[in-house]
Parts: structure tokens; sequence; C-alpha cells
């Protein structure tokens, strides 16, 4: 765990892609997300027609040593009222800093502005720190997907919380 540290939020972009997969191959690396699921995803983030949401958490200056970089991300997809988590990935060397918590608070915060009525998720069965995350946050477990995340056939906790909006209200971000 780092010192404390204040990072900034943003809107990913294009150009964030390659921090984000080496994120994403260090935290994930049976089962991370190619250069194309990202861009995908973000050829939806913008416009009247936006149906997804995706940030970038990044410090900069005398935190990095070395200019600006990006220590977290999370995305957001929606279908008319039902919003899903899609992820939400911490640098090692952030985690215990609430820097999940204001990520997901973030998303939840999407969620509401896309009117959601609940919020879906899958959780690696082994990752117990998210799942702790997600339960602070209201949701609850609801079944199992079966293999879900390969080529590592581990399966996946479903979870969903309603009303996001009351969620979000309710939680303290201290990150």
């Amino acid at each position: 765990m780092t010192e404390s540290v204040s990072p900034r939020l943003r809107e990913m972009r294009w150009w964030d892609i390659d921090p984000v997969l080496e994120l994403e191959k260090d935290l994930f690396p049976e089962d991370a997300w190619s250069r194309g699921m990202f861009w995908s995803e973000l050829a939806h983030a913008r416009g009247a027609d936006a149906t997804r949401r995706y940030l970038v958490a990044e410090v900069t200056g005398a935190e990095t040593g070395s200019g600006v970089r990006v220590i977290g991300y999370a995305g957001l997809a929606t279908t008319g009222e039902q919003a899903d988590i899609q992820t939400i990935a911490v640098a090692r060397d952030h985690w215990g800093t609430g820097l999940g918590g204001t990520l997901l608070t973030e998303l939840l915060s999407a969620a509401s502005e896309f009117e959601c009525a609940e919020v879906m998720l899958e959780c690696r069965v082994d990752n117990v720190r998210a799942q702790k995350l997600y339960e602070r946050f209201g949701f609850a477990p609801i079944g199992f997907r079966r293999g879900y995340y390969q080529p590592g056939n581990v399966d996946a906790l479903v979870m969903r919380l309603t009303d996001p909006s009351t969620s979000v209200q309710g939680t303290e971000i201290n990150g």
C-alpha cells in the first residue's frame, strides 16, 4: 500500500488504452481484456446515444516521479433500466486506499444518471477483496456463472444492487 494520494478521476479515452492494458495484464493475467475490447467499449461511451461510462484514475507529478500514471480504471454498460459493472481495477500499490470505492461510487452515480433501476456484476469467486467492496455498497449475491472466467475456468459470483442512487447517497468516499 502506498501513502495516501488524491487521484484525479476522468473519462477514459483512447490514449488511455495502453496504460490500462498494462494494469489489466498485471491484475488479470489469465483473463485480461484485449485492446479491441476496450476500443469497443469506448466506442459506446460518448455522444447522445452513449450506453457506457469508463473512467481512469491517475496521479501526477511528485506522486509518480515521472509525469502521469494511471492507477485505476472502471467501466459500466447500460441497457434500458439495467447497468452492468464491466470492470474495476486498482494498481496493487494502491490497494487499501479507498480508490476502488471511489471508482465504484462514480459508476453507481453514472448508473443513476442513466436512470438504471438495478446494477449487476460478475466477480471471481476467489476475489474476496472485491466481494467485500461490493457488499459494503449494498450488492447481494444472486447466483453463479460456472466457468465464466476463461481460460482458468473460474466461476463468477453474480451480484445485484437495486436502486443505485440510494447506495451512492449513503456511501462515504475515503480515497
